[in-house]
């Protein structure tokens, strides 16, 4: 977690739909902590724009709402053209462990498919606990670097240009061995 002295605007918009998923759900600060193992006083936070979320934070607060971080990326977006240009194209960095997210191609209505860039430097690792949407379809394709993705505790070792493709039901984890460059890949989410 990363303290915010001057939120950027899509951190700004994120916090706000945070709050505002919370409050449409009925949920109390106290029964999104106890689904989401994070803290009250840390939930509130995140919800101020005070702090920034890490991703494993996000992929427990994606699970608790039902939603993809796709999805909730589309929500807090100026707007979703059918074209993106590379320069309009989110970017999200994990204050924890340095990992970059790139909304290549958003959710958006009539279409089932998305497709992200993500970076994750060496070293780094990142804990998904569960799946926000059971039996979302997931095509990963590393680009560059090495990459360890385990999905419902089975460890796939992947090399520059592999593919992995799955239906995420369950808990997964990235991992970047330390020692190389890091690992550039592209993942295509298809809804069930």
């Amino acid at each position: 977690m990363r303290e915010n002295p001057a939120p950027d605007p899509l951190e700004a918009r994120l916090a706000n739909r945070m709050a505002g998923l919370r409050a449409e759900q009925g949920l109390s600060l106290e029964a999104l902590a106890e689904r989401t193992g994070i803290s009250r006083a840390t939930l509130s936070r995140l919800e101020r724009g005070e702090t920034s979320p890490t991703a494993a934070m996000l992929g427990r607060l994606c699970a608790a709402y039902g939603r993809t971080l796709s999805w909730l990326m589309r929500e807090i977006e100026e707007s979703a053209s059918p074209f993106v240009p590379a320069a309009a194209q989110p970017c999200w960095t994990d204050p924890e462990t340095g990992f970059r997210r790139r909304t290549v191609s958003p959710p958006g209505p009539g279409l089932r498919g998305e497709m992200l860039e993500g970076r994750l430097p060496p070293g780094a690792a990142i804990a998904y606990e569960d799946s926000p949407q059971p039996g979302l379809e997931h095509h990963l394709w590393l680009l560059e670097g090495a990459l360890e993705l385990t999905v419902e505790g089975v460890t796939h070792r992947l090399a520059p240009g592999d593919c992995l493709r799955y239906r995420l039901h369950g808990a997964t984890r990235f991992h970047c061995p330390s020692g190389g460059e890091a690992a550039r890949y592209v993942l295509a989410i298809c809804q069930p």
